[in-house]
């Protein structure tokens, strides 16, 4: 794998975070990246994940800061509830997302104008961990969608496996050892030049939320070797809850 080197500049939480995080997923992982060359070089873009652990943002930002880009990612607002933690995440470029509120479209904005300075912002379309009992991605939220058909950047999906076997979804502790393997699979963009030229109308955004979907289960299922389940997971039709532990019923515990 040929790593690029960092263009941009990347401020003093990513000179704080990198000699600490880096060498800990080294540690506890291998890695077995694929197509990382599709991710660009420069200029706005947005890189769409399926999301099956909460350490899978920090092995989703190994492979984008080794590809030499800064991954700003949309993140929980509870994350930023913390004043230290708030003021770090803020500092290191992340943008808050108050999930099933109207207070969302501020991430909406922030985002945008990220992709349109230039920046790899982050999403995972699913909008949490999946709930699908094999892992499978879910249906999509059109957060990803709205951003790519207002600012026209590339759409790159990755498809990534192995993140749940270092931490499974809402454990409290990681398996570290032996080390985990971290597959990721770099897509083709996403095809959305057809959408961009009509009306963002709810039938658009949908059509370009499902594409992204697409994109991303197939990869899944190439580095998987398996064929996911024709209906996608959808947490509403389910009955499941969209925030916090699926499993636990408290309710006042953060949202996850």
């Amino acid at each position: 794998m040929k790593v690029r080197k960092l263009q941009q500049k990347r401020g003093w939480a990513w000179h704080l975070a990198v000699p600490i995080v880096k060498p800990a997923l080294l540690a506890t992982t291998t890695h077995e990246w694929t197509g990382g060359e599709r991710i660009p070089a420069t200029g706005g873009c947005i890189l769409v994940l399926n999301h099956i652990s909460h350490v899978d943002p920090l092995t989703a930002a190994h492979i984008v800061w080794d590809h030499g880009r800064v991954p700003r990612y949309l993140a929980k607002s509870g994350l930023f509830r913390n004043r230290a933690l708030g003021f770090f995440l803020r500092a290191a470029g992340q943008i808050p997302v108050e999930r099933l509120s109207v207070n969302a479209i501020g991430a909406y904005d922030a985002a945008v104008a990220a992709v349109r300075a230039g920046e790899c912002v982050v999403v995972y379309p699913e909008g949490t961990i999946t709930r699908d009992p094999g892992g499978w991605p879910m249906t999509g939220k059109s957060g990803a969608a709205r951003i790519a058909l207002a600012t026209g950047c590339p759409v790159i999906p990755i498809g990534q496996w192995g993140a749940q076997e270092l931490l499974a979804p809402y454990a409290t502790r990681p398996d570290l050892f032996p080390r985990k393997r971290i597959r990721m699979l770099v897509g083709d963009p996403v095809d959305l030049d057809d959408l961009l030229a009509v009306e963002a109308t709810p039938p658009v955004v949908q059509q370009a939320t499902d594409r992204i979907m697409a994109a991303i289960v197939t990869l899944v299922e190439q580095i998987r070797g398996e064929t996911a389940p024709a209906e996608r997971f959808d947490m509403r039709r389910a009955g499941v809850r969209e925030t916090g532990n699926p499993h636990r019923h408290d309710p006042g515990e953060a949202p996850a």
